[in-house]
């Protein structure tokens, strides 16, 4: 674990002033944001960039020839780029944009999945999976006849390696995965996973949704086929995310969505389809809510992320630290290398309750099974406290979250 000292380098103040939600007040008191891993706050420049597209450049991109139609194009695609940089995609042809991270899972099991997993097949998930990659391959599975099995955890909320290994075969089709669990902050060794799977001929699906704002990600390293990430959780705007697919892979895809915009040529008889990505973006895309993404990779890529990975680790080890010292809290998850997720329980207090009190200090945290059922079962909870931290975050809101807990205990003893 980092050590806090020298983690704290980061200019926390200058990047908290970059975010106007910070101005204001919650029940009279400071803002201390603590639900990242649902939705990051957006800075400034990212919704700056969305309403001066929004005021000035408002239009329908491609096949457009007026000016704003012209320029709409210009950023749309300067942003498929970007993200193509920002996941080191070997090509922008690669990327594909999706209304978010659950959408580019649902496209991934219906053109990939309905082509290729038969009766008698069997897809490969963890019990870590947020219920956006754990659903729609149990849909697959319910609809072709295949069979879903679910890679246990050791108890430190880390993979068991063996387990998962075992429970791969020549009959694997797809192996999908979390590169970091929403719930308990685990990183998942994607290269090792992705390295057996290939062995067996599987296809690998990483859901990156908490990876990317706080790893550094490289699909070409991690060797996955298709990996997806959501805008709202990399400081940008809700509505839109990034699917990169490798491109043998996405040019034998059929369309999951049919429509304008997709197409190569239509006649009477028939329709050819646009190679991709334009194949899997039917219709108007969701342009501004793109350009505002495009402003948001480019802000955090302005940043050191080795820093950010640095300051958020010393966050979290202050954190566990501390709230483990609250009497009757539990941490859920421990393993090692796990990013700033921290979810825990409190005895005799129902997770909601611990939100509504943290609420009314000014505190915002998530409460609930966080889209892990099939998880929380396993913790045997029906749902944990979450705090997440976000870059903007710093060890007054640490303080702050432990201050609120123990205000949880006077209220509930």
């Amino acid at each position: 674990m980092v050590g806090v000292a020298g983690a704290l380098s980061l200019d926390v103040a200058a990047i908290r002033a970059a975010f106007p939600v910070f101005g204001r007040r919650v029940r009279g008191r400071p803002l201390v944001y603590l639900d990242t891993a649902a939705s990051a706050q957006m800075p400034a420049a990212a919704i700056e960039a969305m309403v001066r597209h929004q005021s000035e450049g408002h239009a329908n991109v491609h096949r457009g020839v007026h000016t704003l139609s012209y320029e709409a194009t210009e950023a749309y695609d300067a942003v498929r780029e970007r993200a193509r940089r920002f996941l080191n995609a070997a090509s922008a042809d690669e990327v594909i944009f999706a209304h978010g991270t659950t959408s580019a899972i649902n496209l991934v099991a219906r053109s990939w999945g309905d082509a290729h997993v038969k009766r008698g097949d069997e897809i490969v998930v963890t019990l870590l999976e947020h219920h956006s990659n754990f659903v729609p391959w149990q849909v697959l599975a319910e609809r072709t006849g295949a069979r879903l099995r679910v890679a246990p955890l050791l108890p430190d909320g880390s993979l068991d390696r063996g387990a998962f290994e075992a429970l791969l075969s020549d009959r694997t089709r797809v192996v999908a995965v979390a590169h970091v669990s929403n719930v308990l902050g685990t990183v998942l060794p994607v290269r090792w996973i992705a390295d057996l799977a290939h062995a067996r001929g599987a296809v690998v699906v990483v859901d990156g949704a908490q990876s990317a704002p706080h790893l550094p990600v490289d699909v070409q390293a991690l060797g996955c086929d298709f990996f997806v990430c959501s805008g709202h959780k990399l400081y940008g705007p809700t509505g839109v995310g990034v699917l990169y697919g490798r491109l043998s892979l996405l040019q034998a895809m059929a369309p999951y969505e049919t429509g304008g915009g997709m197409i190569e040529r239509v006649t009477i008889e028939r329709t050819t389809f646009a190679p991709p990505p334009g194949r899997f973006e039917a219709g108007t895309p969701p342009i501004l809510p793109v350009v505002g993404l495009g402003a948001a990779i480019e802000w955090l890529a302005s940043l050191d992320r080795e820093a950010i990975a640095a300051h958020e680790q010393a966050l979290l080890a202050r954190a566990t630290e501390r709230i483990s010292e609250v009497p009757g809290v539990r941490v859920l998850g421990t393993a090692p290398g796990k990013v700033s997720v921290l979810s825990f329980v409190m005895d005799g207090v129902h997770p909601h309750d611990i939100g509504t009190v943290l609420d009314a200090e000014g505190i915002a945290i998530r409460a609930g099974h966080h889209c892990a059922q099939p998880l929380m079962h396993q913790l045997g909870v029906p749902g944990t406290a979450r705090a997440s931290f976000g870059v903007y975050n710093d060890l007054d809101d640490v303080d702050a979250l432990v201050s609120g807990l123990q205000r949880v205990r006077e209220v509930f003893a």
